[in-house]
């Protein structure tokens, strides 16, 4: 097997296989010096702790080599109305009484954050809390880890994992590197000159500058945006999602920070701005900091102007990345011998930190589709499907974003309430002003995101109002209101007892 392309999606996949596999599959990776990374996957799902637990790492092992920090939720900022917040948390949502939680709230709303009734993750985010307990111990007797947990990230969506992480990708690229080449995987530094195919159409080698040939059996294309061998190639169609997702730039910055005077959040910020929104990553040394906007509405240099004015004095001296994004899907990413991984397979924007979970799930499907015997076409159509639901649900997930926002000040937001929308999410969109959310009115295939999630962005966004279960003006709304005044009770308590961020990771650096 010849890896093209390093970076984090290369290294992932070459470090899960050789986990998976060991000395059983040859793995070659193939990485140019010349290509950098993109750099906006810093961010990631809860789920991606399966990752590292199959690799048998724990997060002493990696998290400061990485200036790794925790992610209990997304933030969201004035994608209502300036100066409003709320919050995607990584946390189940709770039923009374067969109902889910958010819709006693829209019937007896206790307060006016239906985050904070909700969820308990709401008040540790805005307290600025670790999951942690300085001594390693998680925030609850619930999520502790046990042995037997399901292993990959679709059997996990019963049960949800508090917290997620922020890394510096190139470094924990740099970290699977070691980890990988350590358990016998060749890595080839060197530029490919041409992408040899034989009769059939199947790549049979690599031609590369220094190197010479290179030969595989099957070959995964982790060249990022180019897809070097999947789209240019092997000439696989693209199938582009800018229809109903406006935003198709980026321009990055990486910004210094000091651990010991400023705060480090606990979640990911997202700031809708003028023409798209700018994120905001906290890492143990530095933020990470972008403006993701649509270049038909805003020039690269305007939007690197706002961004600088945005972060403040902070980023006076910090190079700037402009990034044009590809936003959109291979009409298929297993194409006769080569598997498109990353970004070569598709991206749909870093709203809700997508990117990672990709990778992630992509390897997964790889490994339980594995041709170990001969290339059968029903292993392949399996792999396939599966990534294809997986971008088109997240996909229509984002569009909710936009549509749903209530801020239409200006040209850019009052076009996302009329953009097109994939096919079923119009019907899904009347459903729900009737009902919130449930597992029989979103998207059906398996996507990464439990319905608990479309509440939280319909409830937040506020542009699409959604009226409580006629249902519950029959039923006793006591253990509702009991079930919120006990979150209450337990995030004080929490809050109260656990360190913030700063504190639990400089004890973590001082152990490590």
């Amino acid at each position: 097997m010849v890896v093209v392309g390093g970076g984090t999606a290369g290294w992932m996949t070459a470090a899960y296989l050789t986990a998976a596999f060991g000395e059983r599959v040859d793995i070659t990776v193939v990485e140019s010096a010349d290509i950098g990374a993109v750099g906006v996957g810093e961010a990631t799902f809860s789920d991606i702790r399966h990752f590292f637990e199959f690799l048998g790492l724990a997060e002493r092992d990696w998290m400061p080599a990485c200036n790794a920090t925790y992610k209990l939720a997304v933030r969201f900022e004035n994608w209502r109305q300036p100066g409003h917040h709320f919050y995607h948390p990584f946390e189940q949502l709770r039923s009374v009484q067969g109902f889910p939680l958010t819709d006693w709230w829209l019937r007896h709303p206790t307060t006016d954050r239906f985050d904070v009734d909700c969820f308990v993750m709401a008040s540790l985010c805005d307290a600025g809390r670790s999951p942690r307990y300085l001594d390693g111990r998680l925030l609850e007797q619930e999520f502790v880890e046990k042995d037997g947990l399901p292993s990959t990230i679709a059997e996990y969506q019963g049960a949800q994992f508090p917290y997620a992480y922020h890394f510096e990708a190139h470094l924990l690229a740099k970290y699977l590197t070691r980890y990988a080449t350590q358990r016998g995987v060749t890595h080839v530094v060197d530029t490919v000159r041409e992408v040899a195919l034989d009769e059939r159409g199947w790549v049979s080698h690599l031609e590369t500058a220094e190197h010479g040939r290179i030969d595989g059996d099957i070959f995964v294309d982790c060249t990022g945006f180019r897809g070097l061998l999947v789209n240019k190639a092997l000439a696989e169609p693209f199938v582009s999602y800018q229809d109903s997702l406006p935003n198709d730039s980026a321009v990055a910055l990486q910004v210094p920070m000091d651990m010991d005077k400023d705060p480090i959040r606990p979640c990911t910020t997202a700031t809708a701005q003028d023409a798209g929104w700018i994120w905001t990553i906290p890492l143990i040394s530095r933020l990470g900091t972008g403006y993701v906007y649509a270049r038909d509405y805003l020039e690269p240099e305007e939007a690197e102007r706002t961004l600088r004015e945005f972060v403040g004095p902070a980023a006076a001296d910090a190079p700037a990345n402009h990034i044009r994004m590809r936003i959109g899907r291979s009409r298929r990413s297993w194409v006769n011998n080569v598997v498109a991984i990353g970004l070569s397979s598709g991206f749909v924007e870093p709203l809700e930190s997508t990117g990672i979970f990709f990778i992630h799930h992509a390897i997964e499907q790889l490994v339980k589709f594995f041709p170990a015997t001969g290339f059968d076409p029903q292993l392949q159509e399996g792999y396939n499907s599966s990534v294809q639901h997986v971008m088109d649900g997240v996909r229509e997930f984002l569009v909710l974003h936009y549509r749903g926002a209530k801020r239409a000040d200006n040209q850019y937001w009052r076009d996302t309430k009329t953009r097109a929308v994939p096919d079923g999410l119009a019907e899904r969109l009347e459903a729900w002003r009737s009902k919130v959310p449930d597992a029989g009115s979103t998207y059906p295939r398996y996507h990464g995101l439990p319905p608990y999630s479309y509440n939280c962005i319909l409830l937040g966004t506020g542009g699409i109002e959604t009226l409580p279960s006629p249902a519950l003006d029959l039923i006793d709304e006591k253990p509702a209101l009991a079930e919120f005044q006990a979150i209450r009770h337990k995030a004080r308590a929490l809050v109260a007892a656990l360190p913030t961020q700063n504190e639990y990771f400089r004890r973590m650096r001082e152990g490590s």
